[in-house]
């Protein structure tokens, strides 16, 4: 029998959303990729909620663009409404969010793949990775082709043995009744690789129809449109927008649940895997908060062409029958026909404690990891992954300097890092609350922060660094007049004050110290600022969070200056952690285990404390003067 037999520089597994980014960063710098997926259907497939971004995944699609990923540029074509959350808060928590067109995200998608050089696209399991001697050398699928490769993306997504579960019906299949991967586990397991077993779910969807919206509270769209992408302008992506809609579960709904508890798979020990703490099922959510009286439920269309309302706030396993009792208590919902029954999902991923901060396998040369096999969740933490997989897989064959962003530079640097370094055990959700240095990684300064990475990687082009170097010029002279332009006490002066609530000034003042006041902003003192020239919105937006926020931000570039120094203190690969007796055992066991790049790194491993790193600090010192 003959086998084909196709070599590539790179293949990436799986074409999710961390495959497509892994794929195209690959294929734009020069490597000859191929992109297998379990089914051609499943491109850029959104199998549970009908947006992208939110509170702070938003900030992770602007730096996906910024570093000259797609996934800011697809939302951008293909959204059906546009809302900035967090508005009322400070700029470090506002956060883009679009629904999309669910059908028009992952066709778009498919059409940018389809048309890039170096891109071959094929439908294909992959059953097999080959390694040899600790090194990855391609892939077998289940009809025997093989195809050898000097690099290998894992980006299987939700697919390797999964079981979706509805009460005590199984069914072994991928998300949306796709068909599951169930053959690449065990050859992941005699690589060495430690696999665990997550969980995750997703609602049922109703037929428009059968909903009566004069129950429920329309949701929006904001006037203005903020693109996720900063090659696009709001005049560039500007449509008319679809609605959402808030309704509330009740008492009934809860004692529904609570009446059929032991039905629910996730309560009768059928599912085995961890599921997201952050985004629990609705049987979970009335369980744990049991005092609440309602939660809120989001009705969002999946899209221009479909009658499919996704429920979101109502994830659950209950029973066909117990979901028509649940879903039918709810205001507006009454006479509501379900498309799709909600769904419980099991599935196989890593410990990405395995993992480099470059998202390469320690002990498998070659091979990296993106996405939810990682154990994370979402589809914009998939695409951050993907995208850093498939840059380092690049250059690690075009012998360069790989790119790792740490916690002081992006989002998408606490994401690896979290998930390198801090132990897993559920999938792992992005949140604000997790970048210490937030000030500084706002979503609107994510091409200020990573675009000159991205052309130095050679994924963003020439003609967009020369507007980010005008940029950053024209920002940095209207932020020095501003703080340099002085205001008089002038009769004029004062009136538009006392218009905008804002206190009289007693002797003349400058224009920065007027945005500094809370109830001022740079827009508002137009008026009275008679020097100015017209800029665009978005470098006004930044001389005015800069001159506004100036001591915050002052404050953590200086908190970045000390992490920055631990994070230079780098730990030889060589090191014998035996070696050093006045570490505590547990400490000991963890960094042998994880081996740690840096002395930043290890502080951040659970189970390392502060007394530790001063031994491991001072052993370092010893060491390197031995070597030396």
């Amino acid at each position: 029998m003959s086998y084909i037999y196709e070599s590539y520089d790179v293949v990436v597994i799986g074409a999710g959303h961390a495959g497509c980014e892994a794929a195209l960063a690959c294929s734009r710098l020069g490597q000859n990729t191929l992109i297998l997926t379990i089914s051609m259907d499943s491109i850029a497939l959104m199998p549970c909620n009908p947006n992208i971004g939110g509170t702070s995944k938003g900030h992770l699609v602007k730096e996906i663009d910024a570093l000259g990923g797609e996934m800011g540029k697809n939302i951008d074509k293909t959204y059906i409404q546009s809302k900035m959350l967090n508005i009322s808060k400070g700029p470090a928590v506002h956060s883009l969010r679009a629904q999309a067109d669910k059908q028009d995200y992952s066709r778009e998608m498919r059409k940018i793949l389809e048309n890039t050089d170096n891109l071959t696209l094929k439908q294909a399991e992959v059953t097999e990775i080959l390694v040899e001697e600790g090194k990855v050398t391609g892939v077998k699928t289940f009809t025997g082709a093989i195809y050898p490769a000097k690099a290998v993306i894992l980006c299987t997504g939700t697919y390797l043995n999964a079981r979706c579960i509805t009460g005590d019906i199984s069914n072994y299949t991928g998300p949306n009744g796709l068909k599951s991967a169930n053959y690449l586990t065990e050859s992941l397991k005699s690589a060495g690789i430690e696999i665990y077993r997550f969980k995750t779910g997703t609602p049922a969807r109703i037929d428009k129809r059968s909903i009566d919206f004069s129950k429920m509270e329309e949701q929006l769209g904001d006037e203005e449109i903020v693109p996720f992408s900063f090659t696009n302008k709001e005049e560039d992506i500007r449509k008319e927008q679809v609605s959402c809609w808030l309704t509330y579960t009740n008492e009934s709904t809860h004692k529904i649940i609570r009446d059929n508890i032991h039905r629910s798979p996730l309560f009768c020990g059928d599912i085995k895997g961890t599921g997201p703490r952050y985004c629990p099922s609705i049987e979970d959510k009335v369980v744990r908060f049991a005092d609440k009286e309602r939660h809120q439920v989001f009705i969002e269309p999946e899209g221009n062409y479909t009658n499919e309302m996704y429920v979101g706030g109502m994830s659950s396993s209950l029973p066909e029958d117990v979901q028509y009792q649940m879903y039918r208590s709810v205001a507006g919902l009454e006479n509501a026909k379900i498309v799709r029954n909600a769904y419980a999902i099991e599935y196989d991923c890593i410990n990405p404690n395995q993992l480099k901060a470059t998202l390469e396998f320690k002990n498998v040369e070659g091979l990296f990891s993106g996405g939810q096999f990682n154990g994370s969740s979402g589809y914009e933490e998939a695409a951050a992954q993907g995208l850093i997989a498939g840059i380092n897989a690049a250059m690690k064959l075009l012998n360069r300097d790989p790119l790792i962003l740490d916690r002081s530079e992006a989002y998408i640097g606490v994401l690896i890092d979290d998930l390198v370094t801090k132990e897993t055990h559920e999938p792992y959700r992005m949140m604000t609350s997790r970048a210490e240095y937030r000030l500084l990684l706002r979503q609107d300064n994510a091409d200020l922060r990573l675009t000159g990475k991205g052309y130095q990687v050679g994924l963003i082009k020439e003609e967009r660094y020369q507007g980010l170097l005008k940029k950053e010029e024209e920002i940095e002279k209207e932020t020095k007049r501003v703080n340099e332009t002085l205001i008089g006490a002038t009769s004029f002066v004062q009136e538009f004050l006392n218009t905008n609530n804002s206190q009289e000034l007693k002797t003349g003042t400058t224009i920065g110290e007027l945005i500094r006041r809370p109830e001022l902003n740079y827009d508002m003192l137009e008026p009275i600022d008679t020097q100015r020239k017209p800029l665009p919105k978005d470098i006004r937006d930044q001389v005015n969070i800069n001159i506004k926020y100036n001591g915050y931000i002052e404050r953590q570039l200086r908190q970045v200056e000390q992490f920055k120094k631990l994070e230079g203190k780098i730990i030889p690969e060589n090191i014998n952690y035996e070696e050093i007796k006045s570490l505590r055992i547990e400490a000991r066991q963890k960094l042998i285990k994880l081996r740690p790049a840096s002395v930043g790194q290890a502080s951040r491993i659970s189970g390392v404390s502060p007394a530790d790193i001063s031994v491991l600090l001072v052993y370092l010192e010893q060491f390197m003067r031995r070597s030396s």
